[in-house]
């Protein structure tokens, strides 16, 4: 089972790197980018067809490792 990982910078946290990039993107003539965020795109593959387990085992490893909770949001999917 394949299951993608998407990891954002939570809304209330400043994003210094999502303000490097839009500052660069300015100073390369797209003035019309507005705000930019960061964050983190992640592939894995489970060795399970059991799809409850894999999202128990999925948020576990999200909190436990791919997401700083306190300042990121998660969110997966499944296929």
């Amino acid at each position: 089972m394949k299951a993608t990982v998407y990891v954002t910078i939570k809304q209330s946290v400043l994003d210094p790197q999502g303000n490097a990039v839009q500052g660069a993107l300015h100073s390369m003539g797209f003035e019309e980018v507005g705000k930019v965020r960061v964050g983190k795109y992640l592939e894995l593959e489970l060795d399970t067809t059991d799809r409850a387990e894999a999202e128990e085992r999925l948020k576990a490893m999200c909190e436990k490792l791919l997401a700083n909770t306190v300042i990121e949001d998660y969110r997966f999917e499944l296929n």
